[in-house]
């Protein structure tokens, strides 16, 4: 039997985490040869990730540049890409979520008429600048996808209101549970030595940060709340792993940095980051794996944006939207820092997102499609 050449397309650390597992899968399947190819839209994040699951890219487009524009980092993936897809012809590429290196290599497939899959297909925030541009990018993946990998019945009911057929849409669940269990129960110390000392005694509250939308005087806000909270609740100390982005990284640093109550610290390796999680009392967060993994991890989560694709989440009671105005954020957080019963509330929900088998799912579908 001739084995279905498969090219799984991604360039940062969530989508390198998220699609991991999945290569894995993929890898030890005889019907399959998994061919990966990285754009590095990040670096040394997305690194850090493949080395932690022992991936070696078959392609890295290296694509990063210093203060890049969206514009340019979409042309120069659309172009390299082309090549690779010349090269290696395969009988399927797979992207996952909705990146700028997504939805630019699904655009590329599109041209070269192969067929396409889209892992946590159908999320939506129904704002198209919230968040940007990562809305606009997942729609318009949606449109040229033949095998959509939804992570919930929601994102399904998402894609058929927008006219997809069913036969293309696959609940699943995500494949960031998948990740989480493969890293979960390995790890038992920091790597990174400062934060296993910053660990060893109070009550840790994580916190991240790093969207488009919250840059600027959303994240100054932002963080002087977070030190008045810090100032009210000295029973906690606060971590918070930077993004490297330095309208990030500035920014938390001048306002936080000399706090001793704050251990700011560089972006962890996804390890590290699981094992802190799991050690955390609570999350303060805009990120959207954190809003999926948490949960798993019994740790409430409060959502610093104003709106959010991943309602499910917020439904079942395991997070609540605080958006980024100062004062609700605050008036949550005391709640949840105030009041056990607030919090204990917050605990033991079923995840949404699944059990952590999701890749198996997803390779069985394909096997059958292919």
């Amino acid at each position: 039997m001739k084995r279905k050449k498969v090219l799984c397309v991604f360039g940062t650390r969530p989508e390198a985490i998220k699609l991991a597992p999945l290569i894995k899968e993929l890898k030890g399947q005889r019907q399959f040869t998994c061919r990966v190819c990285v754009t590095s839209q990040h670096t040394t994040l997305l690194h850090d990730v493949l080395r932690a699951f022992r991936i070696t890219p078959h392609y890295d487009l290296n694509l990063m540049r210093d203060n890049q524009k969206l514009d340019q980092l979409h042309a120069r993936v659309l172009t390299t890409m082309e090549t690779v897809l010349e090269k290696e012809k395969p009988s399927l590429v797979i992207v996952q979520g909705d990146t700028t290196s997504a939805f630019c290599a699904a655009l590329a497939a599109f041209y070269k008429k192969i067929p396409l899959a889209h892992i946590e297909a159908g999320l939506r925030s129904f704002d198209k600048y919230l968040p940007f541009p990562e809305e606009i990018n997942r729609r318009l993946i949606s449109v040229m996808t033949d095998f959509h990998f939804c992570p919930t019945v929601q994102a399904r009911t998402n894609l058929r209101n927008e006219g997809v057929a069913a036969k293309s849409l696959f609940v699943v669940g995500n494949t960031v549970l998948d990740a989480l269990r493969l890293i979960s129960s390995k790890k038992k110390r920091f790597s990174y030595g400062p934060l296993q000392k910053f660990c060893g005694g109070k009550e840790v509250i994580l916190v991240t940060l790093h969207r488009r939308e919250t840059w600027g005087k959303h994240l100054e806000m932002i963080c002087r709340t977070l030190k008045r909270l810090a100032a009210d609740f000295d029973d906690y100390r606060f971590v918070f792993p930077v993004h490297p982005n330095p309208k990030v990284n500035k920014t938390v640093r001048r306002l936080l940095g000399k706090d001793k109550r704050f251990f700011i610290c560089p972006a962890l390796t996804y390890p590290d980051f699981v094992l802190l999680m799991n050690r955390s009392y609570l999350v303060l967060t805009d990120s959207g794996g954190v809003q999926e993994e948490a949960p798993s991890l019994n740790k409430p989560v409060v959502v610093l944006r104003d709106v959010t694709e991943r309602p499910e989440i917020i439904k079942s009671g395991a997070a609540v939207l605080a958006g980024t105005d100062p004062e609700k954020i605050a008036r949550i957080t005391r709640k949840l820092l105030s009041l056990p019963q607030a919090y204990r509330l917050m605990t033991g929900k079923k995840n949404p997102y699944g059990d952590g088998h999701a890749s198996q799912k997803i390779v069985s579908i394909i096997k059958k499609a292919l």
